[in-house]
């Protein structure tokens, strides 16, 4: 199984509960941890990295800090699963009720790099006078409200609209531009993002409906 928290059952002849890895600790304590170490278990399947963030944030567990350690140094494995795989994980991913967290675990390993690297991209430095918002912190936000006004207009989670919501901005990098004013701009990125978005989905294998 992927996680301790998965590995338990009951043997119905005998009437046992069988745990012999802790699951039903890590399950008590929000912990998810693989039975096997981290690399081994990672190394088997490397989408199982990206199941770490979708039950992250499906569950609101925390991934142990040796899984942590594990994904952020075997981070280029992902490369090795399909497109479809990935794509079916980060869909599952941003149809939980809050994806940010395990976003963020994405991102703070460097597995986003390999599928999604607009995401980590969108971390600009900000300049010394503040002069423009983080937008990676803005997109999640985004991403959070999008969620919000799903709920309150009674709507099932829509991917079409996450998606939306997370990537509206990911042309900002390559438009970012220092006027003489001293002011930023950021000229024409929704078009160089709408381009990049098509592009990247493709990448991904969604279907043509949901790219249009």
């Amino acid at each position: 199984r992927d996680f301790t928290v998965n590995a338990m059952a009951v043997d119905i002849v005998a009437g046992e509960f069988v745990d012999p890895w802790g699951g039903l600790r890590d399950l008590a304590d929000g912990v998810l941890r693989t039975p096997a170490p981290a690399e081994v278990s990672f190394g088997d399947d490397p989408l199982r990295m990206m199941r770490a963030a979708r039950f992250a944030s499906r569950l609101g567990f925390r991934v142990a800090p040796e899984a942590q350690d594990a994904m952020k140094e075997m981070a280029e494995r992902i490369t090795i699963v399909s497109a479809e795989r990935v794509q079916a994980e980060l869909t599952g991913l941003l149809l939980t009720d809050s994806p940010r967290e395990g976003l963020d675990l994405l991102v703070r390993t460097g597995l986003a790099e390999h599928f999604l690297p607009e995401l980590p991209a969108l971390r600009l430095e900000r300049d010394e006078h503040m002069r423009h918002k983080d937008v990676y912190a803005h997109s999640l936000t985004v991403l959070e409200q999008a969620i919000d006004l799903e709920k309150a207009r009674g709507h099932q989670p829509d991917i079409v609209n996450r998606l939306a919501a997370l990537l509206h901005d990911i042309g900002k990098p390559k438009t970012r531009r220092f006027e003489k004013d001293g002011s930023v701009s950021f000229l024409q990125h929704d078009v160089v993002g709408a381009r990049m978005v098509k592009k990247r989905m493709r990448a991904l294998r969604f279907d043509n409906d949901t790219i249009k």
